[in-house]
């Protein structure tokens, strides 16, 4: 009687958000979730929830109690801390998370999704992270889902597009499997579909 399904933020999937919102869905079943954020406000230009909510939450009939976005007005810690909270009440037993009918991921072009960046600990055993550490020379202050909770997921869908995508695609779809240095790899569901959508200059070295 629900539809669950965690979004991705970035520039990827802003387009497919703007032709969901044009879609008649039966929007009281669905309930949304993200599988990171930054620890920004939600006026600021990096905020998942706030990307998606101008172009899709703003324009469809969905009610406030199915948004159930990361509190990214918390420190990361304690984001990370209530995101864990939120999951366990919408959780499938024996699982202490919900089983998404859909996770969307992007894939940065270091092999990096959600907010498991290279080198980040490859076993956990925790819904969630806090992410803290610099990346690309900037502090990250980011929540996070783990692989754990991903990989529940019945349905995975990774966007990647653009050139710049190419060579790291072609390496996380390779048999050599290095998970801390490609944290896309960590993602492999146990019981459920992985689907990859590129555009024809992220597929071009496969």
């Amino acid at each position: 009687g629900r539809s669950l399904a965690a979004l991705s933020g970035g520039n990827t999937p802003m387009k497919l958000y703007e032709k969901l919102a044009q879609e008649n869905l039966d929007w009281p079943r669905m309930h949304f979730f993200w599988g990171d954020e930054r620890c920004v406000p939600v006026d600021d230009a990096g905020n998942s929830y706030g990307q998606a909510k101008k172009v899709l939450f703003d324009v469809v009939h969905l009610p406030n109690e199915n948004i159930h976005r990361i509190l990214s007005d918390l420190e990361p810690a304690s984001a990370a801390k209530e995101y864990a909270n939120t999951l366990k009440v919408f959780s499938e037993p024996p699982l202490d998370w919900p089983r998404f009918d859909l996770v969307l991921l992007g894939m940065g072009d270091d092999g990096h999704t959600a907010s498991l960046f290279p080198n980040s600990p490859v076993n956990v055993d925790s819904p969630t992270l806090a992410v803290v550490a610099n990346y690309q020379g900037r502090p990250a202050n980011r929540v996070t889902l783990t692989q754990n909770v991903i990989n529940d997921a019945r349905n995975i869908f990774f966007l990647a597009a653009g050139a710049s995508k190419a060579e790291i695609l072609k390496k996380v779809l390779s048999d050599t499997y290095t998970p801390a240095e490609l944290p896309s790899q960590r993602i492999d569901p146990k019981d459920g579909k992985i689907i990859w959508f590129v555009d024809e200059a992220a597929a071009g070295k496969l």
